[in-house]
């Protein structure tokens, strides 16, 4: 009994709170999209299948751990991704339908400007050496 509820226990800790279709909100799309990693996680999760989902550590190269963390948790809490927990590792997604249900065009819009603007983006590791 004392195990089946330890299990219980952690399984109600993994779980990651996302907003419901119809409490997404402009303003904290937006605001999430507006931060240069947050919109490259976004660009690289809409180049593949619409229900592609990757590994958050398949994003490394955008900062260290901690940064993408806090990034994939403003993209969650906005309702831009769906992040799923599966043993040690986490599953991001994009939620493209239920934007897209909500706001229609803005997600596909900001990724072509995104994709079109290609900002030159230098990582806070390579800024620091290159102010030394």
């Amino acid at each position: 009994m004392r195990s089946r509820g330890k299990r219980l226990m952690s399984l109600k800790m993994r779980y990651l709170p996302h907003p419901a279709r119809e409490q997404i909100e402009l303003a904290a799309v937006l605001e999430a999209l507006s931060d240069p990693t947050r919109l490259a996680i976004v660009v690289e999760l809409a180049r593949q299948a619409a229900e592609w989902e990757a590994r958050c550590g398949e994003f490394n190269h955008l900062g260290s751990k901690t940064n993408l963390t806090y990034h994939f948790a403003k993209l969650r809490a906005a309702g831009v991704t769906h992040a799923r927990a599966e043993g040690t590792s986490r599953f991001i997604s994009l939620r493209r339908d239920d934007l897209e249900s909500r706001f229609p065009g803005l997600l596909d819009t900001v990724i072509k400007a995104a994709r079109a603007a290609k900002p030159k983006r230098v990582l806070p590791r390579a800024r620091a050496k290159a102010a030394r």
